[in-house]
């Protein structure tokens, strides 16, 4: 070759490195969509109050997904689990036979929304393995789970995790083969939970543990990137091995690009975590970490936008931003976006089954029942559940030796606003009342449970409960919130014996006596006036409490509650029960009968209460309080009366 052909080539060469160079060095683009918790909320439809909204529903969370895939190049899109249960709608799809080749419609949906690969939430295992096995076959994606194991604990129940390959567009419009490692994680309380469901069938693994463990597995077997779906929140203080909540844990895991959260039906990146240790708020970073929760029943779309460059042979994390997409806009009570028609055409038929289900009438009322007083008065929607519960039990004991001890119930107000929304209130009218009133007045598959336990444990049950509100100070401001927004609705349990057999008090300018997780950090006596049939509880004394099968494995931290103090293991959905009181005439009874509990009101305090706005059509002042005013956003601030 003469030398002008050999420079020729030598410049060409040069200039082909250094055009490769630019490729390897040109950033990408990845966003991670996410969904979670959307509890079978697959429609914009409210099955409790039997009409459409705007609030919720992954059809409208679908206009979100659409229009956040058009704006990149690169794009994944993950399900965080809590999909197959949560209102009448997968009630009605669980009980259903079960036809062979049949796609369960959550399933259908999220196959053509070309979800890349799934979490198993806890509320999946509520109907049991088999349901959750027949729902998980039919996905055309991957379900994934590392941390439920085999019954002999040697191998995971479910497939632990997936190594995504896909064609990705750099900027400068190459195309690379990225591989994306994904982990599933769900909270080992699903043990307790649904004990009943997975005992011998499961054991379970702490989340961070099984993280260490596979993390690096994805990393070796070529994983350019590692998102974990982990199906769980966060907490502020540090938790030991086989919590709830790990999030915090989680990201210091070493390897992980992104978490991906859910269970908590809260808002990250968003003004409720700031001030949490390790947690970037406003970007959505934990210990530096990408991560997303994208709230409940498809209100928000979680999105995680990475920009990732090919640095020392390998892909790497080099800027991220975490953000939410809402599908109302709360404060002005106005949607953002329009549902997209895919899933109600998709579930057409479930959904009519489950209308004409709801619409089924089964028992009257002369009262209204509602639960926007329902955290700081003694509520009609929470003692029909807590009947309901004495007469299966007194029915269950009947005729054995625990037939001659005292009974007690547990019931907890399930719908109470807030985080769920203004409008998730418990609110039936006086009239016939439906099944889709049944549901709305117990909204869990739980069963019914019944533990035997000394009264000074009963008092604990109570003191925990009353955990529920804030201290008040009768040094401090003359207005102060009742609430601890912190604390689940779901965990005020109102105890009851039969009309008039047990009465108490709380002392709300007592401390509370234990935290959120149950432990001990006070003696305070927020429980004054504790009388079983016009006398003072006797703590020695023995007592059968009868309640629902995720307090009787100890959800909610309740203390000295676990399956050691069963002593009725019953099959039968709290549900069922219900709908059987109220149309045996369990209303009126119940209806009548004086309040079993009250708030002590503080002389010179205003302690006051955030409610929905649907609570100005009821009577305040027989639940002792009085409006503030209404807050237009759908809520309203009520106060409680010093004078009652």
């Amino acid at each position: 070759m003469n030398p002008s052909r050999l420079r020729a080539a030598a410049i060409a060469l040069g200039l082909s490195l250094c055009g490769l160079g630019a490729v390897q060095a040109a950033d990408l683009r990845l966003r991670l969509m996410q969904t979670s918790d959307v509890h079978m909320n697959l429609l914009d439809y409210d099955y409790y109050r039997d009409r459409p909204t705007a609030e919720f529903g992954l059809a409208r969370t679908i206009t979100r997904i659409q229009q956040a895939r058009d704006e990149v190049p690169n794009s994944l899109l993950f399900d965080n689990g809590d999909l197959i249960q949560g209102n009448p709608l997968g009630d009605q799809v669980a009980r259903a036979p079960a036809r062979e080749g049949a796609v369960h419609p959550a399933i259908r949906v999220l196959n053509l929304l070309r979800v890349d690969a799934a979490n198993i939430g806890n509320h999946e295992f509520n109907y049991g393995l088999p349901f959750l096995r027949r729902t998980l076959a039919g996905a055309s994606f991957p379900y994934l789970n590392a941390n439920v194991l085999s019954a002999d604990g040697r191998a995971p129940a479910f497939t632990p995790t997936a190594l995504l390959e896909r064609e990705m567009r750099d900027e400068a419009g190459q195309i690379h083969r990225l591989r994306v490692g994904v982990l599933g994680l769900t909270p080992p309380q699903i043990l307790q939970w649904d004990r009943q469901q997975l005992q011998g069938q499961v054991q379970v693994r702490d989340m961070v543990e099984t993280a260490r463990d596979w993390v690096p597995r994805l990393r070796r077997a070529g994983a350019d990137v590692v998102v974990v779906i982990a199906h769980t929140g966060l907490e502020k203080h540090e938790l030991p091995r086989l919590s709830e909540n790990m999030a915090v844990q989680l990201a210091r895991v070493p390897g992980i690009d992104a978490l991906l959260l859910g269970h908590a039906h809260a808002e990250l990146p968003g003004p409720g975590f700031e001030g949490y240790p390790a947690v970037d708020a406003r970007q959505g970073r934990i210990h530096g970490v990408p991560a997303v929760m994208p709230g409940r029943w498809g209100d928000h779309l979680g999105l995680v936008d990475l920009r990732l460059r090919r640095e020392q042979g390998r892909w790497r994390v080099v800027e991220s931003q975490s953000s939410l997409r809402a599908i109302f806009d709360r404060a002005r009570q106005q949607p953002l976006v329009d549902a997209d028609p895919m899933p109600a055409v998709v579930i057409a038929r479930e959904h009519e089954a489950t209308l004409a289900h709801i619409r089924r009438a089964t028992a009257n009322t002369d009262t209204p029942i509602h639960s926007y007083f329902a955290q700081v008065s003694d509520s009609l929607a929470v003692r029909l559940v807590a009947g309901a519960q004495l007469a299966y039990a007194r029915r269950a004991v009947q005729g054995t030796a625990l037939e001659t001890l005292p009974l007690l119930s547990a019931a907890a107000p399930f719908k109470t606003g807030g985080r769920q929304g203004w409008t998730q209130y418990t609110d039936i009218p006086a009239g016939p009342i439906a099944i889709k009133h049944v549901a709305d007045l117990y909204v869990y598959a739980n069963t019914i449970k019944v533990l035997k336990l000394r009264g000074a444990e009963v008092r604990d049950w109570l003191e925990m409960s009353a955990g529920q509100f804030r201290r008040a100070d009768p040094r401090g401001p003359a207005e102060q919130p009742l609430l601890d927004p912190d604390f689940p609705g779901f965990n005020f349990d109102m105890l009851y014996g039969a009309p008039g057999e047990l009465s108490y008090e709380l002392d709300l300018t007592q401390p509370a006596r234990f935290d959120r997780e149950g432990r001990r950090i006070s003696d305070g006596q927020r429980v004054q006036a504790l009388r079983w049939r016009g006398q003072p509880l006797d703590d020695a004394a023995e007592f059968l409490v009868v309640t629902n099968s995720y307090r009787a494995a100890g959800g909610g931290h309740f203390p000295h509650l676990g399956a050691d103090r069963l002593v009725i293991d019953a099959p039968d959905e709290t549900r069922e029960a219900l709908a059987a009181f109220l149309a045996e005439g369990g209303v009126a009874p119940w209806a009548q009968a004086a309040p079993g509990w009250r708030l002590r009101p503080v002389p010179g305090l205003s302690l006051q209460l955030r409610t929905g706005a649907g609570a100005l059509a009821h009577d305040a002042a027989a639940a002792g309080l009085r409006l503030v005013r209404e807050l237009g956003d759908g809520s309203a601030l009520f106060a409680l009366e010093a004078d009652r």
